[in-house]
């Protein structure tokens, strides 16, 4: 059963399967330009997971008490633990991580710069809202990938535990204090707007990946697909939001 942090599945996903969806990295990589928005897309997702892995255990000093810092700190392993996977498979097709990764450092921590939580639910309120548009981003790529990269990136989309807890402290603090919905609203809201501009610019910046999208590479999406795709990783969001009790 499909929970409000589970999209819906794909077209790509739920069909039989096209070109490159049905060939593994072996038969699917001799094609260069493929080879080289498969290297973006694992070095885009390489820097995402560093960056949250420093993101929740920075946002652990925030937490209100013991057993919320040592769940936030759990996550953060957990993160790492998805770098460290994507960083292996980097290397073994012969991809130097770093560099893959150098290209989105800047859009990346600008994005979290700008959506730095002031407080503890707002981290919260990131960790699951901001991440998961992320990810749904990246699911709907690799629904069109070949079979072993898109087994890793889902993989590695897995969530680490930040619903339920989320979840959980975000809706008991609305309770105990209901004007807090509307600022957490606001920032949810906030948190769309700035996660999409930054996907977008991620794909931009790169023409492997940008190809690969509007259908050039692999199983790609047309301009149609592409608005389709947005929204329904935006009709994900307001599911998200509702089941913190916030408006989107």
């Amino acid at each position: 059963m499909e929970t409000p942090d589970t999209p819906a599945k794909t077209p790509a996903e739920t069909s039989s399967g096209t070109a490159v969806a049905a060939k593994d990295w072996a038969a699917a990589s001799v094609d260069p330009q493929y080879r080289a928005a498969v290297v973006d897309l694992l070095g885009a997702l390489a820097y995402g997971e560093l960056a949250a892995f420093e993101r929740l255990a920075e946002d652990a000093k925030l937490a209100p008490s013991l057993a919320d810092k040592a769940e936030l700190a759990a996550m953060a392993s957990a993160e790492f633990h998805h770098f460290e996977q994507l960083r292996a498979r980097l290397t073994a097709i012969e991809a130097d991580p770093t560099a893959a990764m150098e290209p989105f450092a800047a859009a990346l921590d600008e994005f979290h710069r700008q959506t730095a939580p002031s407080d503890w639910l707002e981290g919260l309120v990131k960790a699951y809202v901001g991440d998961s548009i992320a990810s749904d981003f990246y699911r709907e790529v690799a629904a069109r990938l070949d079979t072993d990269t898109r087994e890793l990136v889902l993989a590695v989309l897995d969530d680490t535990g930040h619903a339920s807890f989320a979840v959980e402290k975000v809706r008991s603090a609305i309770e105990a204090d209901p004007r807090v919905g509307g600022r957490l609203a606001l920032w949810g809201r906030r948190l769309m707007g700035e996660a999409l501009s930054q996907a977008q610019r991620v794909v931009a910046d790169r023409d492997a990946l940008s190809t690969m999208l509007v259908g050039g590479v692999a199983d790609g999406f047309d301009l149609a697909e592409v608005g389709r795709m947005f929204t329904r990783i935006t009709e994900a969001h307001t599911k998200r939001m509702a089941a913190l009790s916030l408006s989107a």
